[in-house]
């Protein structure tokens, strides 16, 4: 199969485990409307067999992939620069802003998207009191859905994963992706990148050296 089918195939067929009742799950995939619109992402972008750099973030946030089912992809993002149409709003998430800017000036999603792969650990949005919520903030969800997380990785990494390195955004999520590779051997190094919304809430004035810092280890 190629890189396309396996991601389409493995996103229609996830299956979440139970998580504690004050977390709450948005799962794009399971709405056909939206899962469309993965599919034609993936159709355009990843009808291949070559293999990509993977970049993992934690989980997707509410107003990006968690609401598009593509990682670090609002709305916007998708319609303006991937050229898919949607009528999921017009809102903007910062991470999505950053990855973005930096993808044009990588080349064009076409170039960045034929080398790179975005994704995720754990592959849905989490909320708790209606905001967005990492996998790793109590103790015991993460622990809960460590198993489900090496499952994950594993199962991404056959789309067609380069194996001699790869990509993390944020330190305590590398942390997390090493414990899954020193179980799991997928990769031979993990390289670390600052996370895009911490770029672009607390550090918003360097964007362009930290831009700079993404093309220099993704090119």
């Amino acid at each position: 199969m190629m890189f396309s089918e396996h991601a389409i195939n493995y996103f229609s067929k996830l299956r979440i485990p139970e998580l504690p009742p004050e977390i709450e799950l948005m799962n794009p995939y399971r709405d056909g409307k939206r899962f469309q619109l993965v599919k034609e992402f993936f159709s355009k972008y990843y009808n291949d067999n070559d293999p990509r750099l993977f970049i993992f973030g934690i989980n997707p946030g509410r107003f990006g992939g968690g609401l598009t089912g593509i990682s670090f992809t609002d709305p916007v993002a998708l319609r303006t620069h991937c050229g898919i149409e949607n009528d999921l709003g017009e809102r903007k998430e910062l991470s999505s802003e950053f990855v973005y800017l930096m993808i044009s000036r990588y080349g064009s999603p076409g170039k960045f998207f034929s080398r790179c792969f975005l994704t995720a650990l754990f592959p849905v949005a989490l909320l708790k009191d209606g905001k967005n919520y990492n996998f790793y903030d109590d103790k015991n969800t993460f622990e809960l859905l460590f198993p489900y997380l090496k499952k994950s990785v594993k199962e991404q990494v056959k789309f067609g994963a380069r194996r001699d390195k790869v990509i993390s955004f944020g330190k305590k999520n590398a942390g997390i992706l090493k414990q899954i590779n020193d179980e799991l051997h997928l990769f031979d190094k993990i390289e670390i990148l600052e996370h895009p919304r911490y770029i672009m809430q607390y550090r918003r004035k360097f964007v362009d050296k930290y831009i700079e810092k993404y093309l220099k280890l993704l090119k």
